[in-house]
């Protein structure tokens, strides 16, 4: 995605996933207004962001809920 909050993201509060693995590898999440950050822990704070829609993001989460 080109265009989003991008450097905002970069320095969000991440929550990392309950489900991470031993050694902490996991996906994080964090959100800035309306949009969401998902970035993989392994790669660091500097590490690719993927940014979503808020709205895009909730709709993920309750399809995958199902």
């Amino acid at each position: 995605m080109t265009h989003g909050p991008l450097s905002e993201l970069r320095a969000a509060t991440y929550r990392k996933s309950s489900h991470s693995t031993s050694t902490g590898d996991c996906v994080a999440v964090g959100r800035v207004g309306q949009w969401i950050g998902v970035r993989d822990t392994k790669m660091g704070p500097s590490g690719p962001v993927l940014a979503v829609p808020r709205s895009s993001w909730a709709a993920f989460v309750a399809a995958v809920k199902v």
